[in-house]
C-alpha cells in the first residue's frame, strides 16, 4: 500500500492550502499540508482525537490567529489569506464557521439572523423579512418557527439551534462553511434532519466538515481527508476512504482498529 494518498480534486478549487503548518508556541500541531477543495461539495476531515483536524479547519478562516502561528499559504479567490494584508472581519463573512456546541445569541430567532446584517448597514425591514426567512428555509428551519420569530433563540431544542446557527452563518451570504462536529452534541433525529440539511446546502455553499462519526463522513461527504497525529494521510473521495483505501493506516482507521 502507499505511504500516503492525496489525489487534486477534478472539480473547481474554492480554496486550498499549500505546504501551511500550524505551531502552538514550539510545538507543531500540523506539518505542512497541501489540499484542494472542491466547490459545492461536502469534504470530511476525519481522525482520532489529537490529530489537528479542527486546527486545519479553524486555520481557514483565521480562527486561530491569537493561540497559533500558520505558515504557508491558504489560497482563496486567487489571495493567499494567511498574509497579514488581508482584512479578517471581511474573510470570515465569506468563510463562515458553525461550532460543536450550537451557540445562539441571547435574543429573538429574527435577531440572531438580523445581527450582522444590520452590523453591516442593512436597516429596510423588507429586506431583511425576506432575508430572515431565505436563511431559515435554506437551513431547513423555517417551517418549525415562521410563527415564533419573536421568541428566544435559547427555547428551540438543541438540534433547532444548530440549524439557526447554520441559517445565522448563510445570512451573510458566505462562499463557503465551515463545520466543527455540528453534530456532535445532537441526538441521532437532530443528526438526520442536520445531515439533510447540509445535502441540500451543498448546491450554493462549498462545505468542509471535522466529524468523528465515520457513518456521518460516508453519508453526507463527497471527499475525505484522513488525518493522523497532524498529518493528512489520505485524501480522496468518500467512497474510495471507506471502501478501497490505499494507506494501510487510513484502512486500519476506519476498520476501528484505533481511534
Amino acid at each position: 500500500m502507499k505511504e500516503k494518498n492525496i489525489i487534486i480534486p477534478d472539480h473547481e478549487v474554492a480554496i486550498s492550502t499549500k505546504d501551511m503548518a500550524v505551531y502552538y508556541g514550539e510545538k507543531k500541531a500540523l506539518h505542512e499540508t497541501r489540499l484542494s477543495f472542491p466547490k459545492y461539495r461536502i469534504t470530511a476531515l476525519i481522525g482520532a482525537s489529537g490529530s489537528a483536524k479542527s486546527t486545519f479547519l479553524r486555520s481557514l478562516n483565521r480562527m486561530n490567529d491569537k493561540v497559533a502561528r500558520v505558515t504557508g499559504e491558504i489560497n482563496f479567490e486567487g489571495i493567499n489569506i494567511n498574509s497579514s494584508k488581508v482584512n479578517v472581519n471581511e474573510l470570515r463573512r465569506r468563510i463562515g464557521m458553525v461550532f460543536q456546541q450550537p451557540n445562539p445569541f441571547a435574543k429573538s430567532i429574527y435577531d440572531n439572523i438580523t445581527y450582522a446584517l444590520k452590523y453591516q448597514g442593512i436597516k429596510d425591514k423588507q429586506t431583511l423579512d425576506q432575508i430572515v426567512e431565505e436563511s431559515l428555509r435554506g437551513a431547513a428551519l423555517w417551517d418549525e418557527v415562521k410563527d415564533n420569530l419573536d421568541k428566544s433563540a435559547l427555547a428551540l431544542s438543541g438540534g433547532q439551534q444548530q440549524r439557526l446557527c447554520i441559517a445565522r452563518a448563510i445570512a451573510v451570504k458566505p462562499e463557503i462553511l465551515l463545520l466543527d462536529e455540528p453534530a456532535s452534541a445532537l441526538d441521532p433525529i437532530s443528526t438526520a434532519k442536520l445531515e439533510e440539511t447540509l445535502m441540500k446546502l451543498r448546491e450554493n455553499y462549498t462545505m468542509i466538515m471535522v466529524t468523528h462519526n465515520m457513518q456521518q463522513a460516508a453519508r453526507t461527504s463527497d471527499y475525505t481527508a484522513f488525518f493522523h497525529l497532524g498529518e493528512v494521510y489520505e485524501y480522496d473521495h468518500t467512497s474510495n476512504i471507506f471502501q478501497n483505501p490505499q494507506v494501510e493506516l487510513t484502512l486500519n482507521y476506519v476498520e476501528g482498529r484505533f481511534g
